[in-house]
């Protein structure tokens, strides 16, 4: 079933050199459908991931490029005034007409896979929208087409002009990565593919195309999710680097992100679908890195950087 996504690994690794990581983490936010935050400096190919994956997964997609001015209905939709007759209420009395104001539904309310570009800039209205958007999936009694959203982001500080975003908001995102540009990364392999790559390819920043997979193989996908094996020595590991964050590390007062929602129950559903994109029924021990991209903006930055060390003491 996995080889059903063979064409959208190769879209993204003959339009994106390096950057693995988070290569992955895109295919596993739409096949266990939940939601991606990517936070990297300009230039990082951020939005171009992020797109190229929309665009090839044959899902109905919505992308969005956030500024300070975002109005609501740039994302919800087009708001509409209809004049609605009513009828008279006495004798002898004319009709009465009402302006009554309704959005037609488009972008977050009618994508199934939505980029959301440039979250920080987001402003406060349409921020608390969007975050109630995707944690519920629903817009007032309607429920949503919403699958995954990926959003991405500058890194905080004064050289992006942005403010950071609050760690309670960034948790709607059950996946969160920092990327990095190839020369801050210090690839020098991978640099020197890049720049081989452009100079046999002229057009190779060409925009994103079109749909190279089927929308069926997500649909089976996730179908097959609850069918996969997660062993006990797994779990048992899960719980044991669970334990060492909140006693060895302090987290339980400090961290009120580390809960049982995400890491007793979303990390469970992101180890199978890590299994299932490798090939398997069953989800294996080397699964638990699925922890490092859940981590990244729940604990802090020093934390973070320990739990591969946490992942393989786990495994013994």
């Amino acid at each position: 079933m996995h080889e059903r996504l063979k064409p959208l690994r190769d879209l993204l690794d003959e339009r994106i050199v390096g950057h693995d990581d988070a290569k992955q983490a895109l295919l596993l936010a739409l096949v266990c459908r939940e939601h991606l935050y990517l936070e990297g400096p300009p230039g990082a190919a951020k939005t171009l991931m992020a797109e190229l994956v929309a665009r090839g997964s044959g899902l109905r997609f919505f992308f969005y490029q956030f500024h300070r001015d975002t109005r609501l209905a740039e994302l919800l939709g087009d708001v509409v005034l209809e004049r609605q007759a009513l009828p008279a209420e006495g004798e002898g009395e004319g009709a009465v007409e009402r302006i009554r104001q309704r959005i037609e539904p488009g972008g977050l309310l009618t994508g199934e896979v939505c980029v959301l570009d440039d979250l920080s800039r987001a402003p406060g209205e349409a921020l608390n929208v969007l975050l109630r958007i995707l944690n519920e999936r629903r817009y007032g009694d309607v429920d949503l087409p919403l699958l995954t959203a990926i959003a991405t982001g500058n890194p905080t500080g004064d050289d992006y002009y942005n403010e950071p975003l609050d760690p309670a908001n960034l948790d709607r995102f059950a996946l969160q990565l920092r990327v990095q540009g190839l020369l801050q990364s210090g690839d020098a392999e991978a640099s020197r593919r890049l720049v081989e790559h452009f100079a046999a390819n002229p057009d190779a920043d060409a925009s994103p195309g079109e749909a190279v997979a089927e929308r069926a193989a997500f649909q089976d996908l996730y179908r097959a999710l609850p069918g996969v094996v997660v062993p006990p020595g797994v779990i048992d590991a899960l719980l044991g680097i669970l334990r060492a964050l909140v006693e060895e590390h302090g987290l339980r007062e400090d961290n009120a992100l580390l809960t049982d929602r995400t890491f007793l129950v979303k990390a469970l559903k992101l180890l199978r679908g890590r299994a299932l994109l490798q090939g398997r029924k069953a989800v294996a021990p080397e699964d638990l890195a699925v922890l490092e991209w859940m981590t990244t903006f729940r604990v802090p930055e020093q934390v973070h950087a320990r739990v591969p060390d946490l992942v393989r003491l786990a495994l013994g």
